[in-house]
């Protein structure tokens, strides 16, 4: 077995979602197994994967798995996932995030029952008790705020965390609208709104930070291009303390009012000036 990607986070926050994207770009996939399997199944699958090979059938070189809250010894997960890597099995974790409103809101709708709930508690309190159950888990790896995203942005935000192989430390730009809400999954935040905004322009209104018009536009103010410059310095600045902290992924979110233009913007060009040194993921949660 060559890669095992594990998927796991709150109830209600797209891990089925994510298990199929994984599934339709060739991953064999195993939903809700109990932590307590995590160290067989690296001798299990190998095992399977030489008998698949012998009899020309499926491959098992690129597994994913799924594991959520009620799990038995979920607490242990930290320790299987070392000892995985210890048997030189590249293993990455996706950890998928949401806010209580989303999540509710998503319950609501499908009128499902939370895996935690009681009679007791309401389905708030049972959402609060699985993010403190879960708590430890979110370092493992990627994180993913799911709150203001489609089923198919998730979709194709999952296949480009899987299209390149964990080496190292991978940049994450994401562009946002403060107006929607600040991305859970960021570890650092900054706030361009001060900047002249191209939406009062008519012409560039319904443009984005992409269009070549909105980048002459943000490419003419000298205070964008401090602020770009001041950015950069910053993360190249501290990206090493990150890079020997032995991260996997560094959330950068860089939000305007409505995540049209300028911080797309400034994704796009944070993301092809760090390109050369770095890998890097871009993402913009407000784009269609």
């Amino acid at each position: 077995m060559k890669q095992l990607i594990i998927i796991t986070g709150l109830s209600g926050s797209g891990k089925s979602i994510a298990l199929h994207a994984l599934e339709d770009s060739g991953y064999y996939c195993i939903d809700n197994l109990p932590a307590t399997m995590l160290p067989h199944i690296a001798e299990h699958l190998q095992y399977e994967n030489q008998h698949a090979k012998h009899l020309n059938a499926y491959s098992f070189d690129r597994v994913a798995i799924s594991i959520d809250s009620r799990s038995v010894a979920i607490e242990k997960l930290p320790t299987h996932i070392e000892q995985l890597k210890l048997q030189h099995i590249s293993t990455q974790v996706i950890f998928l995030e949401s806010n209580v409103e989303t999540l509710v809101k998503r319950f609501s709708e499908t009128r499902r029952k939370h895996p935690l709930s009681k009679d007791s508690i309401t389905l708030a309190e049972s959402i609060a008790l699985e993010r403190e159950l879960l708590s430890n888990l979110a370092s493992l790896g990627h994180v993913i705020d799911t709150s203001h995203i489609s089923a198919n942005k998730l979709r194709s935000w999952i296949k480009d965390c899987v299209s390149h192989e964990p080496a190292g430390l991978t940049l994450l730009f994401t562009s946002f609208g403060f107006k929607h809400g600040i991305p859970l999954d960021a570890d650092f935040v900054f706030d361009i709104r001060c900047l002249a905004n191209p939406h009062y322009d008519a012409q560039l209104r319904d443009l984005t930070g992409r269009d070549p018009a909105v980048q002459a536009f943000l490419n003419n103010q000298s205070n964008v291009q401090d602020m770009l410059n001041d950015i950069k310095q910053y993360i190249e600045k501290w990206l090493p303390s990150f890079i020997a902290d032995n991260r996997s992924y560094l959330t950068i979110a860089i939000g305007c009012t409505g995540g049209q233009h300028r911080s797309v913007y400034f994704a796009e060009q944070l993301s092809l000036y760090f390109m050369a040194q770095q890998q890097v993921l871009t993402r913009h949660r407000e784009l269609k």
